[in-house]
This record gives C-alpha cells, structure tokens and sequence, in this order.
C-alpha cells in the first residue's frame, strides 16, 4: 500500500501562482510514477500531469496546461510537485495526487493504484 498526503492548495488570483506537494508512504521502496488529476466543480475528475520513476522523466501535461504548470519529483524524498503559474479561473478544482506502477502512460490514460484525499484550488476572477 502507498499512501499520498496532498499540500498546497489555496484561494489565490487569477494570473497568480501556487505549488502542490504530494508525499508518498508506505510501500515506496518499489519504483512507481506519479501523476494530479483535478475534479472541477461539476465536472469528472480529469488527467493533469505525469511524471515517471526515472530514466529521464517521462512527463505528460494536459494540453489545457501546457505551458503553465510543472511537475517534478524528488525521489529521495517520495515527494511529486505541481507548479501552477498564470493561473485561470477555470482551474479551479480539487487536486488528486496519483501514484502507480503501471506506467506514466497508465495515468495520462486515467488510471491509478493509489489517490490522495485531493486538495482544494479556488482562483478567482
């Protein structure tokens, strides 16, 4: 079992920044990529970023935040980040930190072994 511990979320300006974390624990010995989701107000949960284990970081973005977000991880510390720049009001969502061993394509694809409780993003206009 992996456990993921969203951090982060916030009210915050449109135009303006915030940075999630995302901590991993339990069973992190095993190599496992990463990935947020987001569940807009009324909407289903949707792809966000991915990141892999390693070898160069594999990354996927959703193309409605390409340019704008970053994801990163620090392995020795089980941790993944999202940073959010030039944020819109149509970000505003709960934010789902996800962990798996099948691959960042599984998450780009919607799948996941493992959720966070999601944390909230509210920007205003």
């Amino acid at each position: 079992q992996v456990q993921l511990v969203e951090s982060g979320g916030g009210l915050v300006q449109a135009g303006g920044s915030l940075r999630l974390s995302c901590a991993a624990s339990g069973r992190t010995s095993r190599e496992f990529d990463m990935g947020w989701f987001r569940q807009p107000p009324g909407k289903e949960r949707e792809f966000v970023a991915a990141i892999s284990w390693g070898g160069g970081f594999i990354i996927y973005y959703a193309d409605s935040v390409k340019g704008r977000f970053t994801i990163s991880r620090d392995n020795a510390k089980n941790t993944v980040y999202l940073q959010m720049n030039s944020l819109k009001p149509e970000d505003t969502a709960v934010y789902y930190c996800a962990a798996t061993w099948g691959g960042a394509t599984d998450l780009k694809g919607g799948k996941s072994d493992y959720w966070g409780q999601g944390t909230q993003v509210t920007v205003s206009s």
